[in-house]
């Protein structure tokens, strides 16, 4: 047995709200995290109108000072905007209002001013709305950073289940997408001995299963089917923060996913790309990519470039270039692909 020579140090929620109407305690929550000071209240346009208004009233209504930013794109200028408004306001700290957006410039924004940060995503769309890592177009590219995980999250699934149908069925295709997330990291583990966690592993890996089992019963405007799953993107976020990274949820599908956004940026949401790259890359792990497929269908994700609207060159490129994002990541992908077989495998899966 291998001696215990170093510490782990796991960074986890302290407090989950998951339910109807629950977004209109948002005040009660912030005290009974024992959160002091002015809040800097991160939105977006749409979601401003749809509960970061509302959010910000219930936050004055319950004592505390607030303050709001309207951002429209996830880029490291608008992080620096946070900080200033921040440092401005001196809050104690910052709450997060929307979906993937708002939430990742909040959460490295509150990282980086040394403050707590509260997530309210108002859509099911992706496992950021919980995890530690931020999802920011940095010098043109999509980069995953570190920040820091919310001392608190609340879901209210009556909003998450009035967002649009796309989201729900992209979120269903990150999560799915764990499971060839873990099959790239076990072959880390064995080719490379990366450093594995078997608990977080496995749980990434149920969470995974769960959704592809429950893919018939999960239907857009349903908040039992909403709640669903948020638990599931919630167990994803304790996944990574147990393996202290993204490892339990990003493999070679994820890679694909960023190499498409490369080449034609905002084509498809996040969660789909990871959805057509995860039935690829179970096929090169040899395994049931017919399943993940059927899954997909199943929630209403898209199970070919054309749904998406993304060009064969596109597909090839991507499934050809994925390697070199992140090359310290292991992956099924290895060296990469050569164009010959990334044609055939993308045809095979029908993807193309």
């Amino acid at each position: 047995m291998r001696p215990l020579t170093r510490s782990k140090w796991m960074e986890l929620p302290r407090l989950v709200v998951v339910g109807s109407g629950v977004a209109m305690e948002v005040a009660d929550v912030c005290c009974n995290l024992k959160l002091k000071g002015g809040a800097l209240i991160v939105t977006g346009p749409k979601t401003c109108e749809l509960a970061g208004g509302e959010i910000s009233q219930r936050m004055e209504e319950g004592g505390f000072e607030t303050d709001l930013m309207i951002t429209k794109i996830s880029k490291i200028e608008e992080v620096e905007r946070a900080e200033r408004m921040a440092a401005e306001m001196e809050a104690g700290f910052l709450i997060g209002v929307g979906g993937g957006r708002s939430i990742d410039v909040a959460k490295l924004a509150s990282d980086r001013a040394g403050v707590h940060f509260v997530s309210v995503p108002t859509a099911a769309s992706h496992d950021g709305i919980c995890s530690a890592q931020a999802s920011l177009t940095i010098d043109g590219e999509t980069t995953s950073v570190s920040a820091q995980a919310p001392l608190g999250i609340i879901a209210d699934t009556a909003i998450i289940s009035k967002a649009p149908k796309r989201l729900l069925a992209a979120g269903c295709g990150d999560i799915i997408s764990n499971i060839t997330a873990i099959k790239d990291w076990k072959l880390a583990f064995r080719l490379r001995g990366e450093e594995y966690s078997e608990y977080a592993s496995a749980l990434s890996e149920m969470t995974a299963r769960m959704i592809v089992e429950s893919a018939p019963s999960l239907k857009p405007g349903l908040e039992e089917s909403a709640r669903v799953v948020v638990k599931a993107l919630l167990s994803s976020g304790v996944a990574m923060s147990i393996a202290g990274s993204s490892r339990p949820a990003s493999g070679s599908e994820h890679k694909f996913a960023h190499a498409v956004n490369q080449i034609e940026p905002g084509r498809a949401l996040h969660g789909e790309l990871c959805g057509l790259g995860t039935i690829v890359m179970m096929y090169l792990h040899g395994g049931d990519w017919e399943m993940i497929r059927e899954a997909l269908r199943e929630v209403g994700a898209p199970t070919s470039a054309s749904e998406i609207g993304l060009h064969e060159e596109t597909v090839i490129e991507a499934l050809t270039s994925a390697h070199k994002i992140r090359p310290e990541r292991y992956t099924i992908l290895g060296s990469g692909l050569t164009r010959e077989a990334a044609a055939a495998a993308a045809r095979k899966t029908k993807i193309l």
